[in-house]
């Protein structure tokens, strides 16, 4: 998804050259999606009408449903937080937005006095051409990015966003050089970052969980796009002292101290998920006679604090997929993915 924002003082022409945008991006095939910002209150249902009488009632969040869906929600929400449900919403290809001058976006400005440095064209509105507005959507096409701080460039681990998305309007970076990331996060309504190496290993663990259960019973034939939401209650260590050690076909895996981590604190969750009795202070887990072409024949062993943990069929299998994909997300120099046949990982707190 690639966005974009026209902005400008008011009487300038931001919404005819949104209009004209919007259409050629259209034209050209892509998926537009688009975000008006007002100062002003908008409605998007009449006085008296059903809709407005929820709301008038107290409802938060209204949603209408007839020849077309709209939502009409009370608060104001961060761009960037609608940004992220539109992800949800449909395949987006680009998000043009009307307003919000004050986000660190590609702009285009209508207004010299709103120019700064995230803006890529200034344009007046009213003696635009259609070769005009063609040449801006190329630009649009170059120079629009993704959500700030999903914007990640052959790192490992947290990546300021925000340089990357100035490199890219400034032509030094192109958006096909960055970082492949599939999987997108938001906690408590803020958008996370993720690089490459935990988008990787989310989208490979869910995608091997989901392997595990029976999915066609609810009338899912391929999985396209997979979303999530979890409620969590628990109070959670944000900075835990964990330690990992993995060994693949008995040979030591280095890793640095983000992917120690991650691995490590990993490996705690699966376990804490499975109720045992007693704290996990020291855990390993053993993945032997490896089928890369079905795991189910591999062998899986669990010990928790030294004891050994019983597991059955369903367990082994999440188990399983977990570790594989976290292994494979890994980068293991020379060594072949096909040719792991065991997998030891010990963690402890």
């Amino acid at each position: 998804m690639k966005i974009v924002s026209v902005v400008g003082r008011k009487n300038t022409g931001k919404t005819s050259l949104t209009v004209k945008i919007i259409e050629e991006l259209t034209r050209r095939g892509h998926n537009v999606a688009s975000i008006k910002h007002s100062h002003h209150e908008m409605e998007m249902d009449r006085e008296h009408t059903d809709t407005w009488r929820h709301k008038l009632a107290g409802s938060n969040v209204v949603v209408g449903i007839g020849s077309t869906s709209f939502f009409n929600v009370k608060d104001i929400l961060d761009l960037n937080r609608l940004l992220f449900l539109i992800k949800f919403m449909d395949n987006i290809d680009f998000v043009v937005i009307e307003g919000f001058k004050s986000y660190n976006y590609p702009k285009i400005v209508t207004s010299l006095d709103v120019v700064d440095e995230y803006t890529i064209a200034e344009i007046d509105s009213f003696s635009i051409t259609p070769e005009g507005v063609s040449d801006l959507v190329d630009l649009i096409e170059k120079k629009g990015h993704d959500i700030v701080d999903t914007l990640f460039l052959d790192e490992c681990g947290f990546s300021d966003g925000d340089s990357i998305a100035k490199e890219i309007i400034k032509g030094n970076i192109k958006t096909n050089d960055l970082d492949k990331v599939d999987t997108f996060m938001s906690i408590d309504n803020k958008v996370i970052g993720l690089n490459e190496f935990v988008s990787d290993f989310i989208k490979k663990t869910l995608l091997g969980i989901i392997k595990t259960l029976h999915i066609e019973e609810y009338g899912v034939k391929n999985i396209n796009k997979v979303e999530l939401i979890i409620n969590n209650e628990d109070n959670i260590d944000l900075n835990p002292k964990v330690e990992a050690n993995v060994l693949i076909n008995n040979k030591q895996i280095s890793l640095n101290h983000h992917t120690n981590n991650f691995v490590a604190n990993t490996v705690f969750g699966m376990i804490n998920s499975l109720n045992t009795d007693e704290t996990a202070k020291l855990a390993k887990i053993n993945i032997s006679e490896i089928n890369q072409d079905n795991l189910e024949k591999s062998e899986v062993n669990l010990e928790v604090n030294n004891k050994n943990v019983e597991i059955n069929t369903f367990v082994k299998g999440i188990l399983k997929e977990t570790i594989f994909g976290m292994i494979k997300s890994l980068k293991l120099g020379e060594l072949d993915i096909n040719e792991i046949k065991n997998i030891d990982i010990t963690v402890k707190k």
